[in-house]
């Protein structure tokens, strides 16, 4: 019991010295602190390892606080920055509804802008001007074959489809100009701008199909049968041949424009050969001879006058019953007979040549007798036409028709060695 007095005493005493050595001032601005000290510890020692102790802490506790006055800077800048640049993302958005011309706003109207009728995303004004002009300029370089193809066949209908494409051109061109015009007035409406440029697409896509549809029209109506063949020279390499097989025929009529001034006879206009029969139907004037003709090597004389330099209309009718057949010049019956290779049927599948006399199955020319001259409307039936339907062939009459085996069209002969092919011709014009 003594003891713990005794050390109660010690402690009171030590605290004693304490508070004597702190100022009446320094007291005001002191916290005391409490604490415990282990009991067998020199209480100096004790002492001194707080007031340590508390030098630390209090190091610590300002490095917290200037780290913690930091981080608040820190956020401070932080939220300063983030509302700057909320602020110029506003000013951004408001700007790209306000100005189109924006490089913004252009960016998102490419971003959103939906395929258009020519297969390419929205362009700039400047490009989609460019296109057009060039569209245009297409336009009328094919307008202008039209026309020229109008100038040529003078024609009504020709040029009432020149007139209906020249308007559909200047509408078109006043939409293009009234277009400009609003891209000059305001770029702001990409709603307006997406409308008119649609209707000017189906404007192009229209007349574009227009002039396709003409085109092709024109390629359909164009007279295949107003040209002829020119054999300048006599030889065995100038010919024009057939590409279309001829069928087995009991009967026909073959009738064609000839000009010739060969003084040893025209040669041949044409032969047919089939395998085994190199003269299975051949038309031909050589030597001082008359002009023949000839089926299955059988031979008929012809009453013709071709070789005076002048167009003549020349026809030959015939049928397999008891080989009758019929000569025809410029219209007019010339002379008949009969028993000309009689029920002998012309056979199919031959070659059927223009301008050379056939040795062999589509060749073995001889020079001496091919032909020199012009020759036109070659065509074939398998039929005996009447007298008036010569006549009207031999007077180019509008109800002529067209051979049903073999018809005077551009693309039914292929020429060869030399034969030169001239267009826009009827002979009748021609007539001496």
């Amino acid at each position: 019991m003594e003891g713990t007095v005794d050390g109660i005493s010690w402690k009171l005493l030590i605290m004693s010295f304490l508070f004597l050595e702190v100022s009446t001032q320094e007291m005001e601005q002191t916290q005391f602190i409490c604490t415990s000290v282990p009991k067998d510890m020199d209480l100096c020692a004790a002492v001194v390892q707080n007031a340590g102790q508390k030098e630390d802490l209090k190091t610590t506790v300002m490095q917290l606080r200037e780290t913690v006055l930091q981080q608040k800077e820190t956020i401070m800048n932080q939220k300063d920055a983030i509302r700057e640049l909320t602020s110029k993302l506003v000013r951004c958005e408001s700007q790209s509804l306000s100005e189109p011309g924006d490089s913004t706003a252009g960016d998102r109207r490419k971003e959103t802008a939906s395929k258009n009728t020519m297969g390419d995303v929205s362009r700039g004004p400047s490009d989609t001007l460019g296109e057009l002009e060039k569209t245009l300029q297409s336009l009328k370089q094919r307008l202008e074959k039209l026309e020229q193809f109008s100038r040529s066949n003078n024609s009504a209908q020709a040029n009432s489809l020149k007139d209906l494409l020249q308007k559909k051109i200047d509408d078109l061109e006043r939409q293009v100009l009234s277009r400009v015009n609003s891209i000059e007035e305001t770029e702001s409406g990409l709603r307006n701008e997406t409308e008119q440029r649609g209707r000017v697409e189906t404007a192009l896509t229209s007349l574009h199909q227009r002039i396709t549809d003409l085109e092709k029209g024109q390629k359909e109506n164009k007279p295949l049968d107003k040209f002829l063949l020119k054999f300048p020279l006599r030889t065995n390499y100038m010919y024009a041949k057939v590409m279309k097989s001829m069928p087995e025929m009991y009967a026909f009529t073959v009738s064609l424009w000839i000009k010739s001034d060969a003084s040893l006879g025209a040669g041949t206009p044409f032969s047919y050969a089939v395998p085994g029969q190199a003269n299975e139907l051949v038309l031909i004037e050589w030597g001082n001879n008359p002009m023949e003709i000839l089926i299955n090597d059988r031979v008929a004389k012809l009453p013709f006058i071709v070789n005076d330099g002048k167009w003549h209309h020349i026809c030959v009718t015939w049928t397999t019953r008891d080989g009758v057949w019929e000569a025809f010049q410029d219209g007019v019956l010339k002379t008949t007979g009969d028993n000309l290779a009689p029920y002998h049927p012309i056979k199919p599948q031959g070659v059927l040549v223009l301008g050379q006399e056939q040795d062999m199955l589509g060749g073995g020319f001889d020079a001496t007798q091919a032909f020199v001259g012009e020759m036109a409307n070659f065509n074939i039936w398998d039929r005996k036409l009447s007298a008036t339907e010569i006549y009207n062939l031999a007077t180019c009459n509008s109800k002529a028709q067209a051979g049903n085996v073999f018809a005077w069209l551009e693309n039914n002969i292929e020429i060869y060695g030399g034969v030169s092919k001239q267009t826009a011709f009827e002979p009748c014009h021609q007539l001496n």
